[in-house]
């Protein structure tokens, strides 16, 4: 049995699942997105969206004790990157992406004043994730990736099959899904990534950018973007 460790201080809340991966949420950031770090035995953990408040991943990263093996976003929206820079200053490791979100994350057309400058790039170069590639992140840290588009082009999940987790970004939240009226939102799109989504074993349990986790049961029968009238 392992520790699966969800929403931090104030409202932390642990609980015990017989998962190899632990994971651990922080909400960062003026929009409140999800700061994810997930990990198993080798402690070598990957980072999933960190997009600010990079002092309190940093934090956390070291409160446990962990090795960054990698970073990744999965989609180029300010509240999901802006920390990146920052963390890879002082944790330096691979960040990982789409492509086509990648070509203007780190531009003035992904800053929204006051609240989040132009986020910085790190100085090395971004590994280029695709769809349906299997992603061996550590020894005993491995994901599939599935293209995501609609919410942005280059947005992501990250699949952990074997542990029954997807992290889904701003796809596919509790009872909701992705705006699509941002620049390259695209409605038809994202409806075609919720189908793939909800082909998956309705006991995976999903960890969204923003809001709680749920499952992909419970939002087959509750949410509108998957229950046939949404869908």
């Amino acid at each position: 049995m392992t520790q699966e460790l969800s929403r931090l201080d104030p409202r932390e809340n642990l609980r015990h699942v017989d998962k190899m991966l632990s994971i651990e949420c922080l909400e960062v950031g003026p929009f409140h997105a999800n700061c994810y770090l997930a990990w198993s035995s080798s402690r070598q953990a990957l980072v999933v969206d960190p997009g600010a408040d990079a002092e309190m991943v940093f934090d956390m990263i070291a409160r446990h004790r962990l090795d960054v093996a990698a970073y990744f976003l999965s989609h180029g929206h300010m509240d999901h990157v802006s920390a990146l820079a920052a963390l890879c200053d002082q944790r330096p490791a691979p960040y990982a992406m789409h492509p086509a979100d990648c070509r203007w994350a780190f531009t003035a057309a992904n800053q929204m004043a006051p609240y989040y400058p132009t986020p910085r790039q790190p100085a090395s170069p971004p590994r280029f994730l695709q769809n349906n590639e299997l992603w061996a992140i550590a020894p005993d840290l491995t994901c599939r990736i599935i293209a995501t588009p609609g919410h942005s082009p280059g947005s992501l999940c990250a699949h952990f099959k074997d542990e029954g987790i997807l992290f889904t970004g701003d796809t596919l939240f509790h009872d909701s899904a992705g705006r699509t009226d941002l620049p390259g939102g695209d409605s038809g799109l994202l409806m075609q990534s919720l189908a793939v989504l909800a082909r998956l074993p309705p006991t995976t349990r999903l960890y969204p950018g923003h809001g709680s986790d749920t499952t992909l049961a419970q939002e087959l029968r509750s949410n509108p973007f998957l229950t046939p009238r949404g869908a």
